[in-house]
């Protein structure tokens, strides 16, 4: 079963605290997950970003807009509990839910805005309202996901516009930028157009160059696919360098001939083909050619810090 979003979580979240009583944040994790059928490996899914568990991402702005609502409360940090008017919604459908909410949220904004302009300050921040089925969290991700896919394409972009020798140089560098070549200098090199033999890169492993890395570079337009012929003429020039370690890269794409092929050496020869699209997300993921924007840093209540503290009894 996927992951339910926030907005399927509310009702639970509203029928649990209605026969449990106040319940602490963290807590509603299990019984929930045990609601919805997951398993655990699905309750401790990470966001590809690695910023959170999806799921508890879930219940936190699913508590989060129930709150903001008045439709739960906090009667003591990090802790909650329905309030009364959550016994009308008790039956309600997440859709139903999700509306109040909106509406709720929405009105609650309105009047802090026109509060602040009544003492003449004026109110930018922006409104976080239930937008989809989405966390501010997934958008945020989302939008992060996009700006990377279109900066890939404006890689691949660029490097169809260079040279093919260019090209070659590159490949050779991501190489080195990745760790491999160690701590040896000068440990990629580019081999002479005129005299490659198919390979068109030499990685040494080693200071004595005992161990060698050889690269097939492939510039090739999107639409072009690299079949299985061009990666056997690739094992074949690794056999007369008397090399069993070498990496094919394209711009393109790879027919599954190709793969079956690469994938059916068993060790004989250690090959790996990489395609456009993992070219572009090397390249900006090790920053080759790339310079960083924009930092975006997002913080969090720290728990220990807060609880240290004495709570007012008044308030419990």
């Amino acid at each position: 079963m996927p992951i339910p979003k926030y907005n399927e979580i509310m009702p639970n979240i509203l029928s649990y605290l209605n026969t449990h009583g106040e319940q602490k944040f963290r807590e509603l994790e299990r019984p929930l997950a045990i609601e919805f059928g997951l398993t655990d490996d699905e309750v401790i899914q990470k966001y590809d970003s690695g910023n959170g568990t999806v799921f508890l991402d879930r219940i936190s702005w699913a508590l989060s807009y129930l709150t903001n609502s008045g439709l739960t409360e906090r009667p003591r940090r990090g802790v909650y509990k329905n309030t009364d008017t959550a016994q009308r919604f008790l039956n309600k459908s997440s859709e139903e839910i999700q509306k109040f909410v909106k509406e709720q949220m929405t009105l609650r904004a309105a009047k802090q805005k026109a509060s602040k302009a009544e003492q003449g300050d004026s109110d930018s921040r922006p409104d976080l309202l239930p937008t989809g089925n989405q966390t501010p969290q997934e958008m945020l991700n989302e939008a992060h996901e996009s700006i990377r896919q279109s900066t890939y394409d404006q890689i691949i972009d660029t490097i169809l516009s260079k040279t093919s020798s260019e090209f070659e140089g590159l490949v050779v560098k991501l190489m080195e930028r990745m760790g491999y070549g160690g701590q040896v200098k000068n440990a990629g090199t580019v081999t002479k157009a005129s005299n490659d033999g198919g390979i068109d890169g030499i990685i040494k492993e080693d200071v004595l160059g005992l161990g060698k890395i050889h690269i097939q570079a492939k510039r090739y337009a999107r639409s072009n696919t690299v079949g299985r012929e061009e990666v056997q003429k690739f094992v074949g020039a690794l056999a007369v360098a008397q090399s069993n370690k070498g990496v094919f890269i394209t711009t393109s794409s790879y027919s599954a001939g190709a793969i079956a092929y690469a994938e059916s050496l068993n060790g004989t020869t250690n090959l790996v083909l990489i395609n456009g699209e993992q070219l572009a997300k090397y390249m900006y993921d090790y920053s080759l050619g790339m310079q960083t924007k924009q930092h975006i840093e997002i913080k969090e209540m720290d728990s220990d810090f807060w609880d240290s503290m004495q709570n007012d009894s008044k308030n419990n």
